[in-house]
């Protein structure tokens, strides 16, 4: 099998070169200026070896070492300006792969419905997001420019050898080609370790994620030991992974530069001896001059720097094929989005009747619900009643546009809810979670997250009307307080009124509530419950999925799902 096609079977090898194909231009400009860079040396080189001549063989050599010394600082000047702006267009061009590859997977795995069983973990996503495209930034400003300079400068300095010398040109041959070969052999093995490494450090996140949401639990049933013994065991594999991907780095780094000392040693011996006048062989007419063997010696170990620099970057290159197989594996799994974009949108049109006509769903992986038709006009309450698992939150999922409808239709007023117009719908909508979830920063900031400008309500009426203006006097902040994720600071009840607060603030046309009730002690549901009647009071039309037969007996309508509803 060809190279070339051999790539083009490979995903991971696609991958990667659907990530670089936008910056390509930059990265072959980057390799074009490091390959003219490396190749000053050859200037510098015959600088430095004409100063040297000079300095044993005045009457031979034109010149003067001082001219000599002035014309390498020039030319080492121009390489270090050369350098830099290559270096500036790799890392520029490693910014841009980056963040595009952050971008697409941010907005893809967000887009991906929240029952997809097939959806990753937090802590998966997050790992690749943050630790594993890190790895390439390496791979674009490093394995790009070493691949030009070692397609070019080994050959040229080939050239030349040959032209002063067939013996030095003979040595550069032949231990030239072992240290590709030997890339090749070891990139296989550097390849598969790299991906194993990549595997654990995910497991080792996940881990540690579900095991700290679960840290109540752990201490609840006493066992401490037991996760503690199993953090030891993830780390102790991921330190195995990390271990042989290092032993394959510093194995195959060790032969390297074994070929291209002996190279150079050999070049050095063959000098030598002809510069004392042991050897007569190896130059073409006449023996080497002092000139001709020290500008020999001092491009041997550039002729094997670029091929040792791509021995380094093929290990990038290894990191960075994990990292994009990995990618290729989660973008070849069905895609099950929500309606539109999720960007911001202006709201759509006039406050309508919502309509919901032959309507049904069926999970990912799960069973077809079907879902009865109703009608809420403007500034009405409907609860949704039924036993769990029916498909209360569900329907309200297909309400927000937050799942497509396998049958029927969704309508606003003369709009049917599709991709295009679920941003402007959502627009007009505020959802209240069955489990309270906070961002990081103040509570002023989670309260004030949907406001809409002319529309919002005063945020200390809207404390009011939850009940939630209490709550913020106990914090010790107030409204700057910090809250977890999870609301660590309140309980139950009071994140629940509190989120009742952020939905009552935002002024919402139709307010989607699941479960605002559960778990609550009697007292707390019936502060809940007066919040959302308070906000109802205001104009906001209100379907809440609910148990709470107290709640549902608030509405104005009732919708009882059973599962006669349900077809296979």
């Amino acid at each position: 099998m060809s190279r070339k096609r051999a790539k083009k079977d490979d995903p991971a090898a696609r991958r990667l070169a659907a990530m670089t194909a936008p910056v390509r231009r930059e990265l072959e400009r980057a390799g074009l200026l490091a390959t003219a860079a490396s190749l000053l040396w050859l200037i510098q080189a015959g600088a430095v070896a004409l100063a040297i001549a000079h300095m044993l063989e005045p009457d031979r050599i034109w010149g003067h070492p001082g001219l000599y010394a002035l014309i390498f600082i020039a030319v080492g000047v121009l390489r270090a300006l050369l350098d830099d702006r290559a270096g500036a267009l790799a890392f520029r061009a490693a910014d841009t792969v980056l963040a595009r590859e952050r971008a697409k997977l941010i907005e893809r795995e967000s887009r991906r419905a929240t029952d997809d069983p097939a959806r990753p973990p937090a802590a998966k996503t997050a790992t690749l997001a943050a630790e594993k495209l890190a790895a390439l930034t390496p791979f674009v400003t490093r394995y790009a420019p070493a691949k030009r300079r070692a397609n070019v400068v080994p050959l040229v300095i080939l050239a030349v050898a040959f032209y002063f010398s067939w013996a030095v040109g003979l040595v550069l041959l032949v231990a030239g080609p072992l240290i590709p070969v030997f890339m090749a052999l070891v990139g296989m093995a550097a390849k598969k370790a790299s991906e194993r490494q990549m595997e654990e450090l995910s497991n080792m996140n996940v881990l540690l994620l579900e095991r700290l949401s679960a840290l109540v639990d752990i201490r609840l049933l006493d066992a401490t030991e037991r996760t503690v013994g199993g953090f030891q065991g993830a780390a102790d594999r991921l330190r195995a992974r990390t271990m042989e991907v290092l032993r394959v780095a510093f194995l195959s780094s060790t032969v390297l530069e074994l070929f291209a000392a002996i190279g150079v040693a050999m070049v050095a011996v063959f000098v030598g001896f002809s510069l004392l006048g042991e050897l007569e062989f190896g130059a073409w007419a006449t023996p080497l001059t002092v000139a001709e063997g020290v500008f020999l010696l001092l491009l041997a170990p550039d002729y094997f720097q670029p091929l040792r620099d791509l021995a380094a970057a093929w290990h990038d290159k290894a990191d960075a094929s994990a990292v994009a197989r990995e990618l290729h594996e989660l973008e070849s799994q069905e895609e099950t989005s929500f309606l539109g974009t999720g960007a911001a949108a202006a709201p759509l049109g006039t406050p309508a009747t919502l309509s919901v006509r032959g309507l049904a769903y069926r999970p990912p992986g799960g069973r077809l619900i079907r879902f009865p038709d109703f009608d809420l006009a403007p500034g009405e309450t409907l609860a949704v009643t039924g036993p769990s698992g029916i498909g209360k939150s569900s329907l309200l999922k297909l309400i927000a546009g937050m799942a497509a409808p396998t049958e029927g239709e969704i309508r606003i007023g003369d709009e049917v809810l599709n991709a295009d117009t679920a941003d402007a719908w959502r627009a007009r909508l505020g959802w209240l979670p069955q489990h309270p979830r906070f961002l990081s920063g103040s509570l002023r900031h989670n309260l004030t997250l949907a406001v809409r400008p002319g529309r919002a309500l005063p945020l200390d009426r809207a404390l009011e009307l939850s009940a939630a203006d209490a709550v913020v006097a106990t914090l010790p902040r107030g409204l700057n307080t910090r809250l977890g994720e999870t609301g660590m600071g309140v309980s139950g009840g009071e994140a629940r009124r509190l989120i009742v607060a952020r939905a009552a603030h935002a002024h919402p046309d139709l307010l989607l509530a699941d479960e605002p009730t559960a778990d609550l002690d009697a007292e707390t549901a019936a502060q809940v419950t007066e919040g959302l009647l308070g906000l109802v009071a205001t104009g906001t039309a209100l379907i809440v999925a609910t148990h709470d037969a107290d709640l549902a007996a608030r509405m104005d309508r009732q919708i009882a799902m059973t599962p006669a509803e349900d077809a296979a």
